[in-house]
């Protein structure tokens, strides 16, 4: 096999991978810190009746730095909201979050620098070729990290399948999505979905899409 064939077939396949589809783009098995109840929330390590509160009243987080925020100014100590972390978070866009977001993954300190690498994220086959290859001796931990993140859905071509994983999104916002289809605009999208939920609800659906 030539070294010219390689190159060729790498090429090929690099392709392939960003092209494939869209499907699956909120990462799951994560506790939401937007979404969770109050008793979900208070199954989480070092919680407590105060800080569940505190949380209902504060969301929705734009950023899990704004949960950070909270839960240390709450007294928490770094290690106690990272146990915390290994059950819930604010999930991180894939193409836009920043180092300080993602050292608040736990254990994935690594991932500060590939992350932001392999930009722009176009969709888990690309997830999974490239951060699989630091991974792979340990199993598990491809999708252990996939459940922190996202790659933002479009408006205008992402299925049901994939509207329904954005953390909150039932038959009834996955109704309105598609309603308003072609989407233009991030005004129209605040004008058309502000009918049906608040500003702040609208600026926590915002994050997890994009218009192509």
């Amino acid at each position: 096999m030539t070294r010219r064939f390689v190159q060729a077939f790498g090429a090929v396949l690099c392709a392939a991978v960003l092209m494939a589809p869209l499907t699956a783009q909120v990462g799951k098995g994560i506790m939401d810190f937007n979404t969770a109840a109050e008793k979900d929330l208070l199954t989480l390590p070092n919680m407590t009746p105060a800080i569940a509160k505190s949380l209902l009243d504060k969301r929705p987080f734009a950023s899990i730095l704004d949960v950070n925020t909270l839960l240390t100014g709450q007294g928490l100590t770094a290690e106690q909201a990272t146990a915390i972390y290994e059950k819930a978070f604010v999930h991180l866009n894939l193409n836009t979050c920043t180092v300080e977001e993602i050292l608040l993954v736990p254990r994935a300190r690594r991932m500060r620098i590939e992350f932001p690498e392999y930009r722009p994220w176009k969709n888990w086959a690309q997830f999974d070729k490239e951060i699989g290859k630091y991974v792979a001796q340990t199993p598990g931990e491809l999708d252990r990290l996939k459940q922190y993140v996202f790659i933002p859905l479009d408006l205008n071509t992402a299925t049901d399948a994939d509207f329904l994983t954005i953390p909150g999104v039932g038959p009834s916002m996955l109704r309105e999505f598609k309603e308003y289809r072609p989407w233009k605009s991030k005004e129209q999208f605040e004008k058309e979905i502000g009918k049906y939920v608040s500003a702040k609800e609208v600026a926590r659906l915002w994050r997890y899409v994009v218009i192509q």
